[in-house]
């Protein structure tokens, strides 16, 4: 797959069968519209692409209050596009200048002139543009003028088995991890920096990995979960919290800290990515230090069941 990081100099396209939206986090009903639209682009002998935005259009809008959770970091989207077999990815700049091209300019300047498109897929439902003026009737008329054809998705695939972003964020943030990762077809995950912490987990015989999150990144709500990281491009399991440790702790601070099992290298400052596999339990206020590690104890035994009964990840 060919990733164009600017509209400047795209190289000509066989056909070009194209597709828009921010597709975060690669679901199963975004898949069935890939799906749809290699379908297509193999039928007239064209090539794929999809047009997506980066950054995300509300971080330009609104950096100070955009209010945004991604499912899915951007180099883990891009790899999903790609196992997926779409052959160019168009990862637009999004700016406040931008955000003022009309929805017939858009199609005229970029989508013609730039890209040279072929056919155009597009929900029913779906809006592009400035103020969402774009439609799939403003399309179709506009395809009269610049010669491409336009498709409609149908509305089934759009919304696939009830799957949707929203549905997504609603799951993970809930911590119904096993729901959440059927809707995406793939453990939801995140990517983190290791930074140092306390060390208190060593004195209790389970040393963790503190984990610095990207701010616009979801995170599911507080507890202890099953997890497998990437360390190096190397898989571990382990258990992670997700919390503010109200037994060892008393400010309140939330913290994302990861124990990988049979595990004694240096990590700090290496980027790990963790996949979420299933919630083992709310986090708890025990009465005592050792009453936490009596849990940690039977939380890694669940853990590494849990892990147990699912196949490691490609």
């Amino acid at each position: 797959m060919k990733v164009y990081h600017t509209l400047e100099n795209i190289p000509p396209i066989h056909r070009p069968v194209l597709t828009l939206g921010t597709f975060d986090g690669v679901h199963l009903g975004h898949q069935s519209i890939l799906n749809h639209l290699k379908k297509t682009a193999k039928a007239i002998g064209g090539e794929t692409v999809v047009f997506t935005f980066h950054p995300h259009p509300r971080i330009a809008l609104h950096p100070n209050d955009h209010g945004l959770e991604l499912i899915q970091p951007i180099d883990e989207r891009i790899k999903k596009l790609k196992n997926l077999g779409i052959d160019h990815l168009i990862l637009c700049p999004f700016t406040t200048a931008f955000s003022q091209i009309s929805a017939t300019e858009f199609v005229k300047m970029i989508l013609v002139s730039k890209i040279n498109i072929h056919t155009m897929t597009i929900g029913y439902n779906h809006h592009f543009g400035r103020n969402r003026e774009g439609s799939l009737e403003l399309l179709k008329e506009l395809s009269k003028i610049h010669q491409f054809n336009v498709e409609e998705i149908p509305a089934f695939l759009e919304s696939e088995k009830s799957v949707s972003s929203t549905k997504i964020r609603e799951a993970v943030k809930e911590g119904n991890i096993e729901m959440a990762n059927r809707f995406l077809g793939a453990p939801f995950s995140f990517k983190g920096l290791v930074v140092e912490g306390d060390k208190i987990g060593n004195t209790i015989g389970f040393p963790t990995a503190n984990i610095l999150i990207d701010k616009i990144q979801l995170m599911p709500a507080s507890g202890v979960f099953a997890v497998r990281v990437s360390v190096a491009g190397k898989l571990f399991d382990g258990m992670m919290n997700i919390g503010n440790r109200p037994t060892i702790s008393k400010n309140g601070e939330r913290r994302v800290e990861i124990n990988l099992f049979d595990f004694s290298q240096n990590i700090y400052g290496q980027e790990l990515v963790v996949y979420l596999i299933d919630k083992i339990r709310a986090e708890q206020n025990f009465k005592s230090v050792d009453a936490l590690k009596e849990q940690l104890k039977k939380d890694e035994i669940t853990a590494r069941h849990i892990l147990d009964m699912h196949p490691i990840i490609a």
